[in-house]
Formats: C-alpha cells, sequence, structure tokens
C-alpha cells in the first residue's frame, strides 16, 4: 500500500489526460511554455514566482514540479527558501486583512456599526 496521499504523476497519466481533451491539453502547455519563458521577467524569477504560489495554492505537484523547474533555471536554495516564505506571509496576510470581516460581524453583532 502506497504512503503517498496524492497519486503519482506519470507519463500514463499525462497521456491520459490529453487522450481525453486533447485541443485543450495542447492549449494549456503552449500557454504554460509561453508564460514562463523570458520575457520581462526572467524564467528563473517565474519560477520562483511560481514557487511561492505553489505554496499558496498548496498544490504538491506544483510545489515538485516550479522548485525542479527554478533549479534547473539556476535558482539556490537559499531563493527557493525565500520564495516560500514570501508565500508563507502573504497567506497569514491574507488571514490578518480578512480579520476585519470578523470584526466588523461582532461589532454588528454586539449593536455598533462595523468598520467599514
Amino acid at each position: 500500500m502506497s504512503k503517498d496521499v496524492f497519486p503519482q504523476s506519470t507519463p500514463e497519466l499525462a497521456a491520459t489526460r490529453k487522450k481525453l481533451a486533447p485541443d485543450i491539453h495542447d492549449a494549456f502547455t503552449a500557454f504554460s511554455k509561453r508564460v514562463f519563458a523570458d520575457g520581462a521577467l526572467p524564467a528563473k524569477v517565474k519560477q520562483l514566482i511560481a514557487v511561492g504560489v505553489a505554496h499558496v495554492t498548496q498544490c504538491p505537484y506544483c510545489i515538485r514540479g516550479h522548485t525542479r523547474a527554478a533549479l534547473r533555471h539556476g535558482a539556490t536554495a537559499e531563493e527557493i527558501m525565500e520564495a516560500v516564505w514570501v508565500a508563507a506571509e502573504m497567506r497569514a496576510g491574507g488571514a490578518y486583512a480578512h480579520s476585519a470581516l470578523a470584526l466588523d460581524t461582532i461589532a454588528e453583532s454586539q449593536g455598533g456599526h462595523g468598520g467599514s
């Protein structure tokens, strides 16, 4: 019995996705290649952004894939870890910012007026 929470991504799985929706698969692949190509931002920076975003979305496949891609594009372990810390701050920052909703609801329930 596998201890993996998520099934491993395999060539067979990729082939099945492509077989079931070939046009969409090809469009997504082309879009992805263009997004991560050098442009105003170099590919390494784009991959570091993707590492951070992958940690916010908590996609294990994206974390592994974009970490590998960042390394291939010359990112250091330190740069990758800083991208992860940026993601952690942004995720925590979102909770902090959205606490205004809870505080507003508390104020409303106590007969006061909210902060909006």
